[in-house]
């Protein structure tokens, strides 16, 4: 009985990191953003849906490590032929490098720039009372608008 709530607890803290994530990013606006600076807005559900399959393989990766070890495949399959390993896993690593700083930028950006907006906009509508209650108000919007979203299916539609 203990194993299944643990299964369940870690289950249950996995899927609040990964809809923390989600939210980030969706909040920001990146996805569209990423499209609207490159032109390519009929694109722009495959972008989506390439950062979910990104997180989700990253998740398998980081938790079945065990099994994901490319090194030592290559190891038993091709012994003796360390510096190509070490080669490609060099490249590898630049590539990834490059990707990761040009996300993790982009987003700071963009989280810096929706940070700006607020108090500009509690000015420009003299809010003074009630903050608290509109942030959770946009947050109840978000989740709304996300079960609406995907119980009519909207992300399986053409544009």
């Amino acid at each position: 009985m203990g194993i299944f709530f643990l299964i369940l607890v870690g289950v249950s803290y996995g899927l609040l990191a990964a809809a923390g994530v989600f939210t980030v990013l969706a909040a920001v606006g990146l996805v569209p953003r990423f499209a609207g600076k490159t032109h390519t807005a009929e694109y722009v559900l495959i972008y989506e849906e390439m950062v979910v399959f990104g997180t989700l393989t990253g998740c398998v990766l980081s938790v079945f490590s065990r099994y994901c070890q490319f090194g030592a495949w290559w190891m038993g399959r091709f012994p003796g032929q360390e510096s190509l390993l070490y080669g490609i896993g060099a490249l590898w690593q630049a590539v990834f490098g490059l990707f990761a700083g040009m996300f993790v930028g982009c987003l700071a950006l963009a989280i810096a720039e929706m940070l700006d907006s607020i108090p500009i906009l509690t000015r420009r509508i003299s809010f003074r009372h009630g903050l608290g209650l509109a942030v959770v108000s946009m947050a109840a919007g978000k989740l709304c608008g996300s079960i609406l979203y995907f119980l009519t299916e909207l992300h399986r539609t053409t544009a």
